[in-house]
């Protein structure tokens, strides 16, 4: 397993942070806590094997197990009961969360196509979310496999109080915003 954004946060991401914005503690330095990777998947209520897909192609991405998300009320339009599963979710943490990431940035990405880099606007507490139009941009998955194409939503969760702390940590971790300043 392949720490190296770990070890490049220690090395210079950490100092860099601390000079940048005068911390005057090391425990001030923005870190990032957890991914989380999130599919919605409406069409579910009809079919109980795209929650099993959505799983397993979750599962293969990030190499732990993924679970499912339920409603939590009755919607009568949409034909959707309480407890019913609606989606996919997987939270990294760690060195899975620091690999993830890895090969998000390296591999993931570069395959979109058109890929002209990621929009800048973080959610105002300094966490970052990005939507994924095709599951396909992950190497892991095999494209003969996928009976449907699908959507995610990753969160980035750091501890930075705002927005330009926020920013600042993962434009340093190599995320490829496409505007050099914040929105």
């Amino acid at each position: 397993m392949s720490t190296t954004l770990k070890k490049q946060y220690d090395e210079k991401i950490a100092p860099a942070l601390m000079k940048q914005f005068n911390y005057s503690s090391p425990m001030q330095i923005p870190r990032l806590t957890k991914i989380v990777l999130n599919e919605g998947l409406g069409d579910a209520t009809q079919d109980k094997k795209i929650i099993e897909t959505a799983i397993s192609e979750l599962t293969t991405i990030t190499g732990q197990k993924a679970v499912q998300t339920v409603s939590k009320k009755d919607i009568s339009n949409f034909k959707l009961r309480k407890k019913m599963p609606i989606g996919a979710r997987v939270t990294l943490r760690r060195d899975k969360m620091y690999e993830f990431m890895e090969r998000f940035i390296r591999i993931a990405l570069p395959r979109i196509r058109d890929f002209k880099g990621i929009e800048g606007k973080l959610d105002g507490r300094g966490n970052y979310t990005v939507g994924v139009t095709e599951q396909i941009i992950f190497p892991e998955i095999n494209i003969d496999n996928v009976q449907r194409m699908q959507g995610m939503n990753i969160t980035f969760v750091t501890t930075a109080k705002t927005d330009e702390e926020g920013y600042a940590l993962l434009k340093e971790f190599g995320l490829p915003f496409k505007n050099a300043k914040n929105n």
